[in-house]
């Protein structure tokens, strides 16, 4: 399986209630997840990636418990579960990955455009990152669909350009790939997130170097 790059079961739970604004404390829980999947995802070697994301998916866990109607912690629950599943790889990955779709979905349900259409952007990045029917839920129709509506609500944010461009070089169209990176990196900086921006900006280039090959 692909390895799932970014991107705790949502319990079927409480998808009518509407969505309720993060605690203090939430806020809290939710800026230290954001800052340490950053350092584990761009600082930490590969082979100790898997065990520190086993910890913070917990930690997102209970996070979500505690605030169960934030949209913005179901998100990142289901980053982080789509990113702990990229670095444990293999169909051993494909239980993480569908606990990521449902706490994404849940966060979605919740508000649309929490976290600037995040859940949007991790959907799609899903839908075309893991494998189709039988053995997974990917799609490609669906992926696309979903990271243009990311682009829709964030059209400048780093992230959606970005795996809207990873995506589009996948497909192959790397001339319009291309684009949609150049563009990537002129996006404004995030509050509080520094270190997830140079790593983002590390991800676009390696990304242009390989489109920019493919275009000669």
């Amino acid at each position: 399986m692909k390895l799932i790059r970014d991107a705790a079961c949502a319990l079927l739970c409480l998808a009518s209630l509407p969505a309720v604004a993060l605690s203090e404390q939430g806020r809290g829980q939710l800026h230290k997840l954001q800052d340490r999947w950053a350092e584990i995802n761009y600082q930490l070697p590969k082979k100790q990636r898997e065990k520190a994301f086993a910890s913070l998916s917990e930690q997102a866990r209970s996070a979500v418990a505690a605030e169960p109607n934030a949209a913005e912690l179901h998100i990142w629950n289901g980053i982080i579960l789509s990113t702990y599943a990229g670095a444990k790889g293999g169909l051993g990955a494909l239980g993480l990955v569908k606990a990521a779709k449902a706490s994404l979905e849940q966060g979605l349900a919740l508000d649309p455009q929490a976290l600037s259409g995040s859940a949007y952007t991790s959907l799609g990045s899903l839908y075309y990152q893991v494998p189709g029917w039988p053995i997974g839920f990917g799609d490609e129709v669906k992926a696309e669909a979903m990271l243009k509506q990311a682009l829709a609500i964030n059209p400048d944010g780093i992230d959606p350009n970005y795996f809207y461009a990873d995506y589009l070089a996948g497909a192959k169209r790397f001339a319009e790939a291309k684009v949609v990176l150049e563009k990537a990196l002129q996006a404004p900086a995030r509050l509080n997130r520094q270190s997830a921006d140079a790593g983002r900006k590390q991800d676009i280039h390696a990304l242009l170097n390989k489109v920019n090959a493919e275009l000669q």
